[in-house]
């Protein structure tokens, strides 16, 4: 696969592509069904950050190339798998006897959606055709909870489209975004810290009446307490240095805490998930601020970032671990609990199961917000690296075997 081939060995050259000139680096460059050309493509962008997929949209939405349509129907699909939808991507061209939607995309609380891209709304579209997609789609698998139709549009102008849909029986039945939009989702998803925030964002895209507006509230209550939190929780591992951290965190004035660059700190993680690609096989891809997963889901990555601590130099590097995590890590065939220092080029790559076997010895805090154990990183006179174990009589867990460089 040439064009996989091409990125592993040269991202840098890769990122001053175009969406189109990437399409010609793959199989023979002509984008069909059921060709060499769309499989490479489908695996490069599921592994490509999302700040690149936005790229790429943008692209076939300003510049008109051949096939630019397919392109978008691609790109369209991976901004449904980044939202933790499990996609089935459509073909490019109906044919007789296969139901013609662009994709299927099902969500993990139960349900999928009929996807529709289009470039323009220049075009009238049949509402009843893409309905019958689902009902077709409901008659070969039953057991399927195909709930509605959402369409996706090129440009941010959809009046015509709208009422196209307002006047129409399936009203009801049919959600309608922009990739502009649904690109906006996926950001707002990757930076959030709480895998519920993901739950609220895909209940958005599945028609609900809003006479009453709930919903909506709570979608805006979910994403501003994230961020609150992820604030909250980056001052509580600032002020980590005081033997009571969290009544100082209370007592303290919010101009005390010194907090590091919040660019600074994502730059050291994603240097940090490049160096796990070797380690994966392929390349994390970001589900959530701090974790990641490969395409399969069944590789995971737990990835948290601390400055080091002058005032304590027993310990100079703390973070803390959460139970979110710990069950994102719990679900994977193999995850890893990594542990970056901004002072640091390498970090430690630490196998879950090692982590689990020491949770019972580590401290915890408990707040408003829940709990978290205490991780503190010692360095020895000769060099080496432990993490605590306070409430052990074993003895700290060597950390060396875990290293990981950077690169």
């Amino acid at each position: 696969m040439a064009l996989i081939s091409l990125w592993k060995s040269n991202p840098a050259a890769m990122d001053e592509l175009s969406i189109e000139q990437i399409v010609a680096t793959a199989g023979d460059g002509n984008l069909r069904d059921d060709q060499s050309t769309s499989a490479e493509l489908k695996e490069y962008l599921s592994q490509v950050p999302s700040e690149e997929l936005s790229a790429y949209v943008d692209h076939c939405l300003s510049h008109s190339f051949q096939k630019s349509g397919f392109v978008l129907q691609d790109l369209v699909n991976e901004l449904g798998r980044r939202l933790d939808y499990l996609v089935e991507n459509g073909r490019y061209q109906g044919r007789a006897g296969l139901v013609g939607a662009d994709g299927v995309w099902a969500s993990p609380e139960g349900g999928r959606v009929v996807v529709e891209v289009k470039a323009t709304d220049a075009y009238r579209i049949s509402l009843d055709t893409l309905a019958g997609y689902r009902d077709a789609l409901r008659e070969q698998h039953p057991e399927l909870r195909l709930q509605s139709i959402l369409i996706v549009v090129g440009r941010e102008d959809t009046g015509e489209l709208e009422a196209q849909v307002r006047g129409s029986r399936h009203a009801w039945d049919i959600r309608l975004i922009s990739a502009d939009a649904l690109m906006k989702l996926v950001r707002l998803k990757e930076n959030a810290d709480e895998l519920e925030t993901g739950a609220k964002i895909r209940g958005l895209l599945v028609p609900v009446e809003y006479t009453r507006i709930d919903g909506m509230v709570d979608v805006m209550f979910a994403t501003a307490a994230d961020i609150e939190g992820a604030i909250s929780e980056a001052a509580t591992d600032e002020d980590a240095e005081s033997e009571n951290a969290v009544s100082t965190q209370r007592e303290a004035s919010a101009s005390t805490w010194q907090f590091t660059d919040s660019a600074l700190i994502q730059d050291k993680r994603e240097k940090i998930v490049s160096a796990m690609e070797g380690m994966l096989g392929s390349r994390p891809v970001k589900t959530t601020r701090a974790l990641y997963w490969d395409t399969s889901r069944k590789f995971r990555i737990a990835c948290t970032i601390s400055k080091r601590y002058t005032k304590r130099s027993a310990t100079p590097h703390w973070y803390a671990y959460h139970p979110r995590w710990d069950e994102f890590l719990s679900e994977a065939m193999k995850g890893y609990f990594i542990l970056g220092g901004m002072d640091l080029d390498f970090a430690f790559a630490i196998p879950w199961d090692n982590i689990l076997s020491i949770l019972a010895v580590l401290n915890i805090t408990t707040t408003d917000r829940g709990m978290y154990w205490h991780i503190h990183i010692t360095m020895g006179a000769d060099g080496s690296y432990s993490l605590m174990t306070p409430r052990s009589d074993d003895g700290p867990l060597p950390l060396d075997q875990f290293r990981l460089d950077l690169h």
